[in-house]
């Protein structure tokens, strides 16, 4: 128990499971090693949680070394982002070299298939496949659910600015889940025995809402008007890449753009999520109620709101 446990992707940006995983192992009295690309401030607000910092990029296996060395369980979390399964092979190859027993837990996602519509998917898939012919016999977590984290990161702007809601999901069911319950799900596994052979499964959403019933939630919430657009794939996919080439540093990136439209596009064809809610096995497996949306909002409030609105000049 003293070998610590490994945790890419602790800085990320999409959902931000890798701090939620950080704060509940140093938490619960584990030692932690975060991997980060840059020892900037973000590293430094990783150490004054608890974790040790390695500094190291997926893509240059060399930098992986030092970070993989003597660890006991590694959380695998990659950007909503072309690159994956490079990264995959590397981290495949240093594990083998030197922690070859550790327990992989790979956050996934359901569309996690070959053949998917979305080119992340495909990778997503691809990658895993890497990390099983390595023989790490990884648990891999496919969540069919949007976090709650990427209302904002998605719409933010356009709720607070216009009081709308556009994207290619249309009516169909739009299944939702918090990003820290997916961590806490995913640390769960980490602290558990690792799987024989890969392991595959698909967490349950915590509940089912359309994005109309969403802006539903927002409006009532915020006490000011929002409503729902259903556009093309093409439309959003082109205003994220507009959004992309506004802000080049900022966390939408084309990859995710052609990801989250063509899912956006398949959910709305669909009556049934691709994964049934079920809050109480949630609940089993956190020891507590999963935080539905409305929460969120609630808990977010300032940031459905536009400034003018928040500071009342």
């Amino acid at each position: 128990m003293t070998a610590p446990v490994l945790v890419i992707g602790a800085t990320g940006r999409h959902g931000g499971t890798g701090t939620t995983v950080v704060k509940r192992l140093v938490a619960d009295g584990h030692p932690v090693r975060a991997l980060v690309h840059t020892d900037d401030e973000r590293a430094s607000r990783l150490r004054r949680l608890g974790a040790t910092t390695v500094t190291g990029d997926l893509h240059d296996r060399a930098s992986l070394v030092a970070a993989v060395r003597d660890v006991r369980a590694v959380y695998f979390t990659y950007p909503i982002g072309a690159g994956i399964v490079s990264a995959a092979a590397n981290l495949s190859s240093a594990l083998l070299a030197a922690s070859p027993d550790a327990h992989l837990v790979v956050m996934s996602m359901a569309v996690s298939a070959v053949d998917s519509p979305s080119k992340l998917g495909q990778g997503q898939a691809v990658a895993e496949e890497v990390f099983g012919w390595a023989g790490l016999s990884p648990t891999v977590l496919r969540f069919g659910a949007l976090f709650h984290q990427n209302l904002l990161l998605l719409h933010g702007a356009t709720i607070r600015e216009k009081g709308l809601i556009a994207n290619s999901f249309g009516d169909g069911p739009a299944p939702w889940i918090g990003g820290d319950d997916a961590a806490e799900i995913a640390v769960a596994h980490l602290l558990g025995p690792p799987p024989k052979s890969t392991s595959i499964s698909y967490p349950p959403p915590t509940e089912v809402i359309t994005h109309r019933d969403v802006a539903h939630l927002i409006a009532a919430e915020t006490g000011r008007p929002v409503r729902y657009e259903p556009i093309s794939a093409g439309q959003w996919r082109r205003n994220l890449v507009a959004a992309t080439e506004a802000d080049p540093t900022g966390p939408i990136n084309r990859a995710m753009a052609q990801h989250i439209s063509t899912v956006g596009a398949a959910l709305s064809q669909r009556t049934e999520p691709l994964v049934t809610p079920d809050p109480q096995a949630l609940a089993a497996i956190l020891g507590r109620e999963p935080v539905r949306l409305v929460d969120f909002i609630r808990n977010n409030l300032a940031h459905f709101v536009a400034s003018t609105a928040v500071t009342g000049s």
